[in-house]
């Protein structure tokens, strides 16, 4: 029997509801402030049949939409084959390794299954970044790996928890491989309480309508899903839908990588193809495959945001597996760079593509970098060590309703920088300039938002910084005419004398002293639309406010400002000229 709207609605919402408790739960109680502060991490709920995503949390990072789909489905046929322990009721998987469905090593997933009358009825899984896994450098984002294991610790399926008691022997392992292991037991814990949480709260929805009831409500809601996400696809006209993205250099070989994308609309469903895409690369920026799935979903996702999260809204969308390139790593590549900056390129890609089918609904690209910031040192004075992990925001791309907004978080998730005053509470350091960096938006219709402009100070002992951002030598591309955003900038003064990193944002083992100082400006979005059709009240407001100078009025938007107001017949002539 079909199930009826009220109680079908009812449960959707208490399975995202259910998600989003299990997120805060895992916020709340860890340790380090990437997860609790910067909300770096996701849980879910997954099919006990094939992994597949029935809910995510809303406070989860996208990214982890699919990753977590196909590492949970890895788990379920690794359990089938033999290849894994069979689990019991309290047990909890750990697992990081990126060729199984993973992302890159610091990224840690937790999986749970949930028994009803002595069966698995489904699977509660998270991921929460874990600030350092080993490796060469602190914080796993070694810019100049080529292999995986230079990369930190890699963990297949194992039970961390049995039957609800964590394995001193699993978890002495891990803490031997590790820096700063001591305080892994607050994210790990934290980590393993949100899952237990999400089963206590999901329980009560299944006590309340029935297995059958809930199984029958979660099958409705993935053909839904699928049918929204077709409904959506069929307003783009049929035809093919080209983009090309650029990833700065891979770290080792200072040359960019291309991702090229054909996109093939076939009345309700869309095929992904990147051939042609620059073959696996010798540095951390190749992408495993779920990653390079996910980055498509939740570009996807980006675009209609309306269709519920479940695997029904990927079944329209077809990705063939681009093998032979940098996006289909296998081991032992290198993948340190593929959650945080390579899935951002491909979503740029995707957004690149079909901004022309759908412009009311696409903007130019964004920011489109975590600015992966990793600072590893020891303070000798007070007898400790620290691994600090900086991520930061960016501008978003104009688009056909506004300009973009400025200093917003990754393409790639809701994560957020920690604050500031958190950072210099936990690690030596002194932020001496944390601003928007105006100017950097791409030049439009609808100005692109600008980035972030922070320098911070080491004060005492000594350290070693790590980077693995991007769009240095390429800015966010702009659409329909839009100019691109600036480019990431990465100075470090050391000994007092500035330099830039051979590869501009990504570099690794620089040494520090105390009273040396990192200053990155990160990227403005992309913008949108002739710039010599912006709003000239628009551009005299920017400049007004600082965002521009009067010369950068003239040369980018053609509107002569003078003595702080507009000069309407010069701008007219000007903006005449140009064309």
């Amino acid at each position: 029997m079909r199930i009826d709207p009220i109680t079908l609605t009812v449960i959707q919402s208490g399975l995202q509801q259910v998600c989003d408790e299990m997120d805060l739960s895992f916020s709340r109680a860890a340790f380090s402030p990437v997860i609790a502060e910067a909300n770096d991490r996701s849980d879910g709920i997954y099919s006990a049949a094939d992994g597949s995503l029935i809910a995510q949390g809303s406070q989860g990072l996208p990214v982890f939409v699919g990753t977590m789909q196909y590492s949970t489905r890895t788990l379920i046929e690794m359990i089938a084959d033999g290849r894994g322990a069979a689990p019991k009721p309290g047990d909890i998987y750990i697992v990081n390794d990126p060729y199984l469905g993973g992302t890159h090593l610091m990224d840690v997933r937790f999986a749970m299954p949930v028994y009803r009358n002595g069966e698995i009825f489904c699977w509660l899984s998270n991921t929460g970044h874990w600030p350092d896994t080993g490796g060469a450098v602190p914080g796993g984002f070694s810019a100049s790996a080529s292999a995986v294991e230079q990369e930190g610790l890699r963990l297949p399926p194992v039970r961390l928890f049995k039957e609800g008691v964590m394995d001193a022997e699993i978890y002495a392992i891990i803490c031997s491989n590790i820096r700063v292991a001591d305080q892994r037991i607050g994210d790990v814990k934290a980590q393993a309480a949100a899952l237990y949480v999400g089963q206590s709260r999901l329980e009560r929805i299944l006590d309340r309508y029935g297995d059958a009831t809930v199984q029958e409500a979660i099958e409705e809601l993935r053909a839904r899903a699928a049918e929204q996400m077709r409904a959506h696809i069929g307003e783009i006209p049929e035809g093919q839908y080209s983009a090309t993205a650029y990833v700065d250099s891979d770290g080792v070989v200072n040359a960019p990588l291309e991702i090229k994308l054909n996109i093939t609309a076939q009345g309700d469903r869309l095929v992904f193809d990147f051939a042609g895409s620059s073959p696996p690369c010798v540095g951390p920026m190749n992408s495993v495959l779920a990653t390079t799935l996910s980055s498509v979903y939740l570009a996807m996702r980006h675009i209609f945001p309306d269709v519920p999260i479940s695997a029904g809204a990927f079944e329209p969308l077809e990705v063939i597996r681009p093998e032979g390139t940098f996006l289909d790593a296998q081991y032992p590549r290198p993948v340190s760079g593929c959650a945080a900056e390579v899935s951002q390129r491909i979503a740029e890609a995707v957004f690149a593509a079909l901004v022309e089918a759908l412009p009311d609904r696409v903007t130019a690209s964004p920011a489109g970098s975590s600015g992966n910031f990793a600072l590893g040192g020891e303070v000798p004075e007070e007898g400790r060590s620290y691994v600090m992990y900086q991520i930061s925001g960016g501008g978003y791309g104009g688009y056909a309703g506004g300009d973009g907004i400025s200093n917003g978080c990754s393409t790639i998730g809701i994560s957020k920088a920690p604050p500031v005053e958190i950072m210099e509470q936990q690690f030596p350091v002194l932020y001496h300039r944390y601003a928007l960096r105006e100017g950097s938006g791409g030049a439009g219709a609808q100005r692109g938002g600008f980035g972030l402009d922070y320098e911070v100070e080491l004060l005492k002992g000594t350290a070693r910084a790590s980077f693995v951002m991007d769009h240095g030598r390429f800015g966010p591309q702009g659409a329909l005419g839009g100019a691109d955003g600036m480019v990431n900038s990465v100075r470090v003064t050391r000994g007092g004398q500035m330099f830039t990193p051979e590869h501009l944002s990504k570099a690794q083992d620089i040494a520090l002293l105390a009273g040396d100082r990192v200053r990155v400006g990160t990227p403005g979005g992309g913008g949108y639309g002739d710039p010599l059709t912006r709003s000239a009240a628009l551009v005299a407001e920017d400049v007004r406010l600082g965002r521009y100078t009067p010369e950068q009025a003239r040369d980018l938007f053609g509107v002569v400002i003078a003595g702080g107001e507009i000069d309407t017949e010069q701008t007219r002539a000007l903006r005449q000229g140009h064309r």
